[in-house]
């Protein structure tokens, strides 16, 4: 059986050490199955367990900036064809558009010189002169989500936390899910205080990080994608919207046939079908111990690749 399969791979990486635990949830048949295997907190000895909150990293993208962009698309209300700047016309991108920033498919150089001893203000700043590549083509990266969160902040003339409260966390009942630092949390590595937002970009930004930085548990998770699984508002979201051939890119989400996926630095992913209403929470810390993120890629996507297989 998938479920008993998939679980014993997670085992199986525990005892190898490539995360020191992990809470797993899968809905199949219309309801969730969860398992909390391994450590959450090594250094206390504490066992995962239900309830935990997880720094979501770039999860964070399309549970937020992501959704409120797809709401806005459906409804309607916004041309995704539109140049970023209509709305942020500081920015140096005239030809680039909203559509090429959600499914990552700009020419624009991520590279940010002296990205760690920048202000917010700094960052900011910098984020609207990126120097270009030769050419667009898909390449992942938090700038064009950075700047799709200032961009909502234009639109709704609001702080991007707020946003993503009002239009996603309140309406869906989301109460576990919020900006970090947070109280409690798992710990992301070994020494550095729990609750502190992995990422150093959205570290800095705080509240208007359209990248990273929301922590969240598997219960909000699982009411996350529920909506995902069942609204109109996701109905068209399995097709390809992005302007190249080179990938194919939902809006914010990794299409890979009739699933959709993203994944977070710190040891994340969510994914979902709608067609076999099937979905999958995957919340560790492998960040905690070391950072082999090669190495992650591989592991990570041996589990993610049994989920998407048929029973």
């Amino acid at each position: 059986m998938k479920w008993t399969k998939i679980l014993r791979k997670i085992e199986e990486q525990i005892e190898a050490g490539v995360y020191p635990g992990a809470s797993f949830a899968y809905f199949k048949d219309g309801e969730w199955r969860e398992s909390y295997l391994g450590l959450s907190d090594p250094e206390r000895g504490l066992q995962t367990e239900s309830g935990l909150v997880y720094d979501l990293a770039s999860v964070s993208k399309v549970v937020g900036v992501g959704t409120v962009f797809t709401f806005l698309w459906q409804q309607g209300k916004l041309d995704i064809d539109r140049p970023v700047t209509d709305f942020l016309a500081e920015c140096d991108y005239p030809d680039i558009t909203i559509r090429q920033l959600l499914t990552h498919a700009t020419d624009l150089d991520p590279f940010i010189p002296n990205r760690d001893l920048l202000t917010a203000t700094e960052l900011k700043e910098a984020m609207f002169h990126l120097n270009r590549r030769s050419q667009p083509a898909f390449l992942y990266s938090d700038v064009h989500f950075l700047l799709l969160g200032f961009l909502l902040e234009k639109i709704f003339e609001q702080d991007l936390d707020q946003i993503i409260q009002k239009q996603v966390l309140e309406p869906w009942g989301m109460t576990e899910t919020k900006f970090g630092p947070v109280e409690f949390a798992v710990p992301t590595v070994r020494g550095v205080a729990a609750g502190s937002i992995h990422d150093p970009k959205a570290r800095l930004l705080g509240k208007h990080a359209g990248s990273a930085g929301l922590f969240s548990t598997v219960k909000d998770s699982e009411i996350f994608l529920e909506h995902y699984l069942k609204d109109d508002f996701a109905a068209d979201l399995i097709r390809n919207f992005s302007p190249l051939d080179d990938k194919e890119r939902s809006l914010a989400w990794n299409l890979e046939g009739t699933w959709l996926d993203h994944t977070g630095y710190t040891g994340t992913f969510i994914m979902w079908n709608r067609e076999k209403q099937e979905a999958a929470i995957f919340l560790s810390n492998r960040t905690y111990e070391k950072d082999e993120r090669a190495q992650w890629i591989v592991d990570r996507n041996q589990v993610m690749e049994m989920i998407r297989q048929e029973e």
